[in-house]
């Protein structure tokens, strides 16, 4: 009977160690800026009335795979402002912030949505830090941007590429 239970341990032992293998595997690797740019374009005059901003911001996210499990997720950040009454530009902010992920046991959709979502939800307030200090350097107030919901838009996306489909078929 012993004999028994040691191989019946043995196989959930076996078995154990290959649900170990097949775990989700998710490493941040490395944070970095792709590209940065801040223009301003009517300086010094737009310094020479007051700051009345209209503020129109643009995010888009893009990932692409890079090596055997290695991804890049890049999150490109606009930033226009322009007085609201005259309509000039005050300052172009954008940015390209991008993180390297290893990524492994993750297939299918659930990859789709961690390199959709979940990635940029980590990369967003290193994008807002950034733009935020361009901003100041180019001397206007810091631009706060809110704290964007990545799993929405992500949903979002689906919702559309759904509907997209329905109506090509």
């Amino acid at each position: 009977m012993a004999e028994d239970n040691n191989q019946t341990t043995g196989g959930a032992e076996g078995a154990a160690s290959g649900e170990e293998q097949a775990q989700p595997q998710f490493s941040l690797q490395r944070i970095y800026v792709k590209d940065i740019s801040f223009e301003s374009p009517n300086s010094p005059a737009v310094f020479q009335q007051p700051f009345k901003p209209k503020v129109g911001l643009d995010l888009n996210t893009t990932s692409s795979q890079v090596g055997e499990g290695l991804y890049e997720v890049v999150i490109k950040v606009t930033a226009q402002v322009s007085h609201s009454e005259s309509g000039n530009t005050s300052f172009l902010a954008e940015i390209e912030q991008a993180g390297l992920f290893r990524i492994a046991n993750i297939e299918g959709a659930q990859l789709e949505h961690t390199l959709g979502a979940f990635c940029p939800n980590l990369l967003f307030p290193y994008a807002r830090e950034c733009i935020d200090n361009l901003v100041n350097r180019g001397g206007f107030p810091p631009l706060m941007l809110a704290p964007v919901n990545f799993e929405a838009m992500y949903a979002q996306k689906k919702q559309r590429e759904a509907q997209a489909s329905e109506t090509t078929q």
